[in-house]
């Protein structure tokens, strides 16, 4: 069924591709799509489009890749430029998701029917840049979609629904990643259905209680400290997969840690970083409390592998000791 309301896009990543699939896919008009300019990628460092772009370049809406959108920023010319060209489409709603870019009050004031983002947690926890990598290193046993009616600040404005999901004890950022993305699609799809067929959206002030910040994933931050509880590194390494990876420094090379399960209850001895047992099963690693099974590993310029191949081409033998962070990791 053809629908009418007229929705301009704002996204980058798999996660706002699936978004704008979906509302494609539903038949809303699509007029204007904006994503991120193309970037260096891979090991040729190509100019690479983002997914955003190359769903709407193969369905033949209309994109622009403007830098900046903020007229006071390094590019007021090109932020003029995208603001007039938002002012010259017709559209009905905004709908941004990851998109990347700092919207200011001015952008957010065209749509005649607001802006509305799909963020990937439960707000107001985990306002920011990384909300699913925060969530899973944190520990919380769920998260969800929030849809929110956007203002000039960071994830706060007013809720006008959610979707929740478990976060289960295998789920690793790529795995829960791909459930909220879907998630989200659904959840936009629905929200934009009731605001065609109601012309607004009920929404409500976000909590002031329960604020979190989801702070951009840092490269540094890959390295395991091995003084630290076993369970917490289990979930960084689940947090890192697919970004940055986690990561452990052993005879100086860095050995990227893919996977593994916590040993609270094991008595091993010895200092933190130790490796105290090698076997098919798994590389146990002694931790500041209790000890990690590491499961799935990465040679420099290697694969990620089973530790049963790892082994049988990097074999690691009991009392070799990863390093700690204040002891040459990066």
């Amino acid at each position: 069924m053809t629908q009418s309301l007229r929705v301009v896009f704002a996204g980058t990543p798999e996660f706002a591709a699936a978004a704008l699939a979906a509302i494609h896919a539903a038949g809303f008009a699509v007029p204007l799509v904006l994503t991120q300019p193309d970037r260096p990628a891979g090991r040729g460092m190509k100019l690479t489009a983002s997914p955003v772009k190359r769903f709407a370049v193969e369905h033949g809406l209309s994109v622009a890749q403007p830098t900046s959108l903020r007229r006071a920023g390094k590019y007021p010319e090109e932020a003029a430029q995208a603001i007039d060209l938002l002012r010259a489409t017709p559209h009905d709603v905004m709908v941004v998701a990851a998109y990347g870019l700092i919207l200011p009050q001015e952008v957010l004031d065209i749509p005649p029917r607001g802006a509305i983002n799909i963020h990937a947690s439960l707000l107001p926890r985990w306002r920011g840049a990384a909300p699913i990598h925060r969530a899973i290193e944190a520990g919380d046993a769920e998260t969800g979609i929030t849809l929110m009616q956007m203002d000039a600040g960071l994830d706060t404005g007013a809720m006008i629904c959610e979707a929740r999901t478990p976060i289960h004890a295998t789920d690793t950022t790529a795995t829960l990643h791909d459930r909220l993305a879907q998630s989200g699609a659904e959840l936009i799809v629905a929200a934009l259905r009731d605001l065609e067929r109601d012309g607004a959206l009920a929404s409500t002030p976000q909590p002031e209680d329960g604020t979190t910040y989801a702070e951009k994933i840092a490269k540094h931050e890959a390295a395991l400290d091995w003084r630290r509880p076993a369970e917490e590194l289990a979930r960084q390494i689940r947090a890192f997969d697919p970004f940055p990876g986690a990561s452990g420094t052993l005879d100086q090379a860095v050995i990227k840690l893919w996977a593994a399960q916590p040993l609270d209850g094991a008595s091993y001895t010895g200092e933190p970083g130790t490796i105290a047992e090698v076997s098919a099963d798994g590389i146990v690693v002694i931790c500041g409390r209790g000890a990690l099974r590491l499961t799935q590993l990465q040679k420099p310029g290697g694969k990620r592998l089973p530790v049963r191949e790892f082994l049988a081409g990097a074999p690691l033998a009991k009392g070799q000791r990863f390093a700690l962070p204040d002891a040459g990791q990066q």
